[in-house]
C-alpha cells in the first residue's frame, strides 16, 4: 500500500459509517488532485508518434476490411436502419474509446506511472477501486487479454479471408484455367504475413499506415464511380429489413468501427497525449470521418447491388475493367498492412508478459518465434472457416463488442464508483444502458450468426 493509500485508510478508520462512502469518495478525489504526478511529464517513449501520425494510425485501424463489408451489413437491415446503425455504433464506439483513455490517465495519476495498457489500465482500475474489487484485479487481466487474443485471432483471420478472396477473384480472372480455392490462398499468405509482423516500433508501420490509407482513399473513390454509375433506382432493395438479421448489422459495424485494442498503444506513443482527447481531436475527427465512409460506402454499395451485394463490395466490381481490377489489387495490399497494425498490440501485451521468463540472449528469436507463431494461428482459422460474411459477423458480436464495449464500460464504473459517479449518478445510468447494448449485440448477434452458418452448411 502506498503512502496515499495508508492516508485514505487512517483517515476514514474512525469516520460513522453513515458518512464513510462520500468521505472515502472526497478524500480519494482530493488525494488524486493534489498529488502532483503528471503522467505526460514522466513518459519517455523511444519512438514517439507524431499527432499526424497518431491520425494515421487509428484510421487504419478502424478502416479495415470491415469499410468494404457495410453494403453487406445495410442488406441486413435496409436503408433507413442502417443509417441509424451507423451513426449509433460510430457514437458508441467513439464514447468507450474517450472512457477507456480518460479512465486510463486518471489511473495514471493515481498509480503514479507515466502509461498503460489496456490490460494494465484494467487491472489497476481495480486494484485502485473499491476494496472489495481489489481481489479481482488479476482475473480481470487475464479477462482482457483473453478478449485481446480473441480479437487479435478473429479479426485477424478475417484479414487473412478478405486477402486470400481478393486475391482468387484477381487471378481467377487473370488466369481462368487454373482456379484454386480460398484456402490455398490464405496458406500463401504465410510467408509474406510473417515477414511484416516483425516490425515491432509502431514509428516504422507510419509509412504502410499512409500507404495503406491511400490505397482505400482510391479504392474508396473507384468504389464510387461504379456505385454511382448508372445507380438503379430503390426497386430492388428494402427501406426496412426483416427484424431478425439486424443483428449481423450490428455486429459487422462493431467489427468495422472497433479499433480499440490499437487506441492505448497509439495514445502511449505520442510526443504529444494531450491532442488524443479533447475537441478537435485525434479521436474525433477520426472517428467523424470514419462514420462518414462507412455510411457513404454502406448506402450507396447496398443501393447499387441491392441483395445481390458480396461481403466485400470490391467482389461486386466487374472482372474485366483495368479500373475494377486496380482497385481489387489495392484493397487487398491496404487490408495487409491493416493486418500488421491490428497485430501490434496483441503483440506487445503478450511479449511483455514473456519477455521477464526468457533470457536476455534469446529475446530476439523469442520474438520472432511468438510472431510466427500467432500469425500461423491466423491463417489456420481462416483456413478453417473461409465464409467471410458471417465470420465478420460472429467476431464482431463475441470479441469486438467485448473489448470495445463491455470492459471499458465496466471500468470506468469501477474507477468511478469511490470518486463519484455524477449528479444523480448519471455514470451509473449511461453505462447501464451502455451494457444493455453490449448483450443486445452479444446473444443476437451470436445466435444470428450461427444459424446462418449452421443452415449453409447443411
Amino acid at each position: 500500500m502506498n503512502t496515499e493509500n495508508a492516508s485514505v485508510k487512517s483517515s476514514v478508520e474512525n469516520v460513522p459509517a453513515s458518512t464513510t462512502q462520500s468521505t472515502i469518495t472526497l478524500t480519494i478525489k482530493e488525494n488524486e488532485k493534489d498529488n502532483g504526478y503528471d503522467p505526460f511529464e514522466h513518459r519517455n517513449v523511444a519512438h514517439p508518434t507524431s499527432t499526424l501520425g497518431a491520425f494515421f494510425h487509428l484510421l487504419k485501424s478502424s478502416l479495415g476490411s470491415g469499410l468494404l463489408a457495410m453494403p453487406a451489413a445495410f442488406k441486413n437491415t435496409g436503408l433507413i436502419p442502417g443509417c441509424i446503425g451507423t451513426v449509433l455504433v460510430g457514437v458508441i464506439a467513439t464514447h468507450c474509446v474517450h472512457i477507456l483513455v480518460s479512465t486510463s490517465r486518471e489511473v495514471c495519476k493515481a498509480s503514479q506511472v507515466p502509461l498503460l495498457s489496456y490490460t494494465d489500465t484494467c487491472e489497476n482500475a481495480f486494484k485502485y477501486g473499491p476494496k472489495k474489487l481489489k481481489q479481482y484485479s488479476k482475473h480481470i487481466r487475464h479477462f482482457v487479454d483473453a478478449a485481446m487474443a480473441g480479437v487479435c485471432l478473429g479479426g485477424t483471420s478475417v484479414y487473412v479471408i478478405f486477402i486470400a478472396t481478393s486475391l482468387k477473384d484477381l487471378f481467377d480472372n487473370f488466369a481462368p484455367d487454373h482456379k484454386y480455392s480460398v484456402e490455398v490462398y490464405c496458406g500463401i499468405l504465410l510467408l509474406p504475413l510473417v515477414l511484416i509482423t516483425q516490425i515491432r516500433h509502431l514509428k516504422f508501420l507510419v509509412p504502410f499506415s499512409v500507404l495503406a490509407n491511400f490505397c482505400l482513399v482510391v479504392v474508396f473513390g473507384v468504389t464510387c464511380h461504379y456505385t454511382f454509375t448508372d445507380l438503379p433506382g430503390l426497386d430492388n432493395i428494402e427501406m426496412i429489413a426483416s427484424v431478425d438479421k439486424w443483428p449481423l448489422f450490428l455486429s459487422t459495424a462493431i467489427f468495422a468501427m472497433e479499433g480499440i485494442n490499437v487506441v492505448m498503444p497509439v495514445e502511449n506513443e505520442m510526443a504529444k497525449p494531450q491532442h488524443f482527447l479533447g475537441c478537435p481531436s485525434v479521436l474525433n475527427v477520426t472517428m467523424v470521418f470514419v462514420a462518414s465512409l462507412y455510411g457513404v460506402v454502406g448506402i450507396f454499395g447496398y443501393l447499387k447491388y441491392g441483395d445481390a451485394v458480396l461481403g466485400s463490395i470490391t467482389l461486386n466490381l466487374p472482372e474485366n475493367e483495368p479500373l475494377a481490377l486496380t482497385a481489387k489489387i489495392l484493397v487487398a495490399i491496404a487490408v495487409f498492412f491493416t493486418y500488421c497494425l491490428q497485430m501490434y498490440a496483441p503483440m506487445d501485451i503478450i511479449w511483455s508478459r514473456t519477455m521477464p521468463k526468457i533470457s536476455k540472449d534469446y529475446h530476439n528469436i523469442s520474438q520472432i518465434g511468438i510472431r510466427t507463431a500467432s500469425v500461423a494461428l491466423t491463417v489456420i482459422l481462416a483456413i478453417a472457416v473461409p465464409d467471410l460474411e458471417l465470420l465478420i459477423g460472429l467476431v464482431g458480436a463475441i470479441f469486438f463488442s467485448t473489448l470495445g464495449l463491455l470492459i471499458p464500460v465496466v471500468v470506468q464504473t469501477v474507477h468511478k464508483w469511490e470518486r463519484g459517479l455524477g449528479k444523480f449518478n448519471y455514470i451509473l445510468w449511461k453505462n447501464g444502458l451502455l451494457l444493455l447494448f453490449y448483450f443486445i449485440v452479444l446473444i443476437s448477434g451470436c445466435y444470428s450468426a450461427i444459424s446462418e452458418i449452421v443452415a449453409k452448411f447443411r
